[in-house]
Order: structure tokens, then C-alpha cells, then sequence
């Protein structure tokens, strides 16, 4: 957690968190010396919170998005990349925008 963008006070990432009251603090401290699993299943429960209104239109077409996506892959309209092939993609990119 102690990456460049991030000043580690007592296992906690300050510079994401300076909002957070001290009460919201304690938590996260607790909430990180749980195991990866708990962390995870505490993480979707607490975005769960977050989705009280589910948009059902937003939800039809997101549906009927992915159905036409496989379809296209199965008709041969669109075509795969390797994820090798992102990933050179990618370097290239960074690498040149130096």
C-alpha cells in the first residue's frame, strides 16, 4: 500500500483517506488485518451499500449490450486480441509518451 501516491500512516493510505473521519479510520485499520477473503466479501458488501437504486434501464442495456458483443464475436464482425498483444500495445504507448 505504500506506493508513490500513497503516505502510509500506521498501515493506512492518508492521501485516499483525508476525508475519512478517525471513527472510519479505526475501521479500515481493522478491516486490513482481516484475511484477504473477508476483506473482499466485506469490500462487496460495503459496495452493495452504495447501490441502494438499481437503474432497471441501465440494467436492460447492459444486457442487451453483451448480447450484441457475442454476437459479433460469433459472427466474425469483431475480432479478439491476445492479451500479449494489449500488453505490447500498452508499453508501446507508455514508452513513447516519455
Amino acid at each position: 500500500m505504500g506506493g508513490i501516491f500513497c503516505r502510509e500512516r500506521n498501515g493506512v493510505c492518508r492521501s485516499y483517506n483525508k476525508h475519512m473521519t478517525q471513527q472510519a479510520l479505526d475501521l479500515l485499520r481493522k478491516a486490513l488485518s482481516l484475511s484477504e477473503q473477508e476483506r473482499a466479501d466485506l469490500a462487496c458488501s460495503l459496495m452493495d451499500s452504495l447501490d441502494s437504486m438499481v437503474d432497471a434501464d441501465a440494467e436492460a442495456a447492459w444486457a442487451e449490450e453483451i448480447e450484441r458483443r457475442v454476437a459479433d464475436l460469433e459472427s466474425g464482425k469483431a475480432k479478439t486480441v491476445p492479451w500479449e498483444k494489449v500488453q505490447e500495445r500498452i508499453s508501446s504507448r507508455l514508452t513513447d509518451s516519455k
